[in-house]
């Protein structure tokens, strides 16, 4: 197994920027309300990896669909290996703070896909 050199981390597009975010990708299909792109400072915009609309819709942020929302949105990024690789080439050797507009820190896109992406990285 080789080892991991990269540090991912999630931080909500309300928050402010850090020097240790490293590159910052916004990993949301839609640009978070009232926040503007020079005080979001967002290196990257990967839309095509957000949830699609429909399962956007259809968790609307329910933790008790958490389980569900995991599966689907694993199986779409499964569905989509040249966008995955292209995002684990940006993470790769460097920190990387995934960007992302919820409330919830903890049943978000951003928390599934952090240790997904972990898991890719490690193989």
């Amino acid at each position: 197994m080789a080892a991991i050199s990269t540090t991912i981390r999630i931080k909500r597009a309300y928050d402010a920027p850090a020097a240790d975010d490293g590159v910052r990708i916004l990993i949301d299909r839609l640009w978070p309300r009232g926040v503007t792109k020079q005080a979001a400072r967002i290196d990257h915009w990967v839309k095509t990896l957000a949830p699609s609309t429909e399962l956007r819709k259809w968790f609307n942020h329910d933790p008790a669909k958490w389980v569900e929302f995991q599966k689907r949105y694993g199986a779409e990024l499964d569905a989509r290996p040249e966008a995955v690789g292209e995002l684990l080439d940006l993470c790769r050797d460097r920190a990387v703070t995934l960007v992302f507009s919820a409330r919830d820190t903890i049943h978000c896109n951003a928390a599934f896909l952090k240790p997904y992406l972990e898991k890719l990285l490690a193989k």
